[in-house]
């Protein structure tokens, strides 16, 4: 028997033209045997919880019609039954009025036991939707009821399981989830995150709605909610179908990460405001001593292109401030993007100041850079005996006058620093033997 088939039941042995006296008491001891495991399985299908919550159920959708079917399809399995078991009592009880049955004795239980010589009658309505055509009564051998009663348990099995497990599966999951989205809405209250001001108080809402359609289906149509199994020969071979489920799930997750991100505003808010005050002081500082640094710039180079400073960031001030308000109130779900978007900008404030001083003061690091390299040559001119030569003396002092003056030309400054360092070079060749460099330098 396949899939669903009542445990230890079988589907008979070929037929013979007569049995004979031992055939037909094996015959008759496998069907005592599959009548007792029919009955058995008949029995625990009744007493299915699942069956017994699909009777008591206000059902809906595809459940409804499905099971109506099924039941249908039970009530139809008890007639088939009584049907089995009174023929084979009456084959019993032929059997057992002779010790030797007679030639007739056997050529009757033959027929009784291998022929259509079971009728049910009373079943027309059930067969025509359940087994085809409606007839008035239909005729079986005991081997092809037995295989009727299976096909209709299985399927009523199937069905019976499948709703028990969806039962058994998902509004328990559903409540544990339900519970949990009260603690988070709780804690979502608590710190200002409600529907209609914050996107995550509408999410919270969203998912109360879609928490509480979706428990009422799937207790109203659990079938609704199963996903078979292609290939299962297992009775209810599947898996609930848990996907929105899962959904709403996943959105109550992303929720309580907001709002726990909103929880940790609130305990290091002030930390996190006083940080950002410093952070906008010192890239107000540092613009305070690029002006300075370009009005000196302006003043003592000449012929450069000195970059504008801008002014202090007061649009972020003024949100400080905002944020600071905020946190008095606690408005932390407010407060919670402000922070973050503060400090983004904030420290990208202070790069683009340190990067305006940078710009501001490059001219005066050029001419730094020159008086360095100037005075590194003079030091190695005097190391090796030369400092008294005229030429080096004139050239030295061109270029310290140039770099030494304001405003300084630094074009003009580096030619000269160049002529020095030639001049050096020009000197010192004779008295060493390594290379010299693009500027002279050994």
């Amino acid at each position: 028997m396949g899939a669903g088939s009542f445990p230890g039941s079988s589907s008979g042995r070929p037929a013979r033209p007569v049995l004979d006296r031992d055939e037909v008491d094996r015959a008759l001891s496998r069907l005592d045997a599959e009548h007792e495991a029919i009955e058995t399985s008949l029995l625990a299908l009744q007493d299915h919880a699942g069956r017994r919550l699909l009777e008591g159920a206000e059902l809906t959708g595809v459940t409804r019609e499905r099971w109506a079917a099924a039941e249908q399809s039970i009530s139809l399995l008890w007639t088939y039954f009584d049907a089995y078991k009174a023929a084979v009592d009456a084959a019993r009880e032929l059997r057992e009025r002779r010790r030797w049955p007679s030639r007739e004795d056997l050529l009757d239980l033959t027929e009784r036991l291998l022929g259509e010589s079971v009728t049910v009658a009373g079943s027309a309505q059930a067969a025509a939707s359940i087994t085809g055509p409606a007839r008035l009564t239909e005729s079986f051998t005991l081997e092809k009821l037995v295989g009727r009663m299976n096909e209709l348990y299985a399927s009523s099995l199937d069905l019976v399981v499948a709703a028990d497990a969806v039962w058994s599966a998902l509004p328990a999951r559903i409540d544990l989830l339900a519970a949990e989205l009260h603690r988070t809405r709780s804690l979502a209250h608590s710190v200002g995150v409600r529907p209609g001001e914050h996107p995550s108080g509408d999410d919270l809402e969203s998912i109360t709605e879609e928490l509480t359609v979706l428990r009422a289906q799937v207790v109203s149509d659990p079938l609704a909610f199963w996903l078979s199994a292609p290939g299962s020969s297992a009775p209810g071979g599947g898996r609930p179908d848990t996907e929105r489920y899962d959904r709403a799930a996943r959105a109550l997750d992303e929720v309580r990460r907001e709002i726990e991100a909103v929880l940790t505003v609130r305990q290091d808010a002030e930390m996190r405001l006083v940080r950002l005050r410093d952070v906008l002081s010192r890239a107000d500082r540092t613009l305070t001593e690029a002006r300075s640094a370009r009005g000196e710039v302006l003043a003592k180079i000449a012929a450069s292109e000195v970059p504008a400073v801008s002014g202090p960031p007061t649009a972020l001030q003024e949100r400080l401030v905002a944020a600071a308000e905020y946190r008095r109130h606690a408005q932390w779900h407010r407060l919670s993007p402000l922070l973050e978007s503060l400090e983004r900008e904030a420290e990208d404030e202070l790069l683009r100041a340190r990067e305006s001083l940078t710009a501001v003061t490059a001219p005066l690091a050029v001419r730094a850079e020159l008086r360095g390299r100037l005075d590194a040559y003079k030091a190695k001119v005097a190391r090796h005996g030369m400092a008294e030569d005229p030429l080096l003396i004139e050239r030295y002092d061109a270029a310290r006058r140039m770099l030494w003056s304001a405003p300084c030309d630094l074009r003009v400054a580096e030619q000269a620093v160049l002529r020095y360092q030639q001049a050096a070079a020009d000197v010192l060749v004779p008295r060493q033997s390594g290379p010299v460099d693009q500027r002279g330098e050994s």
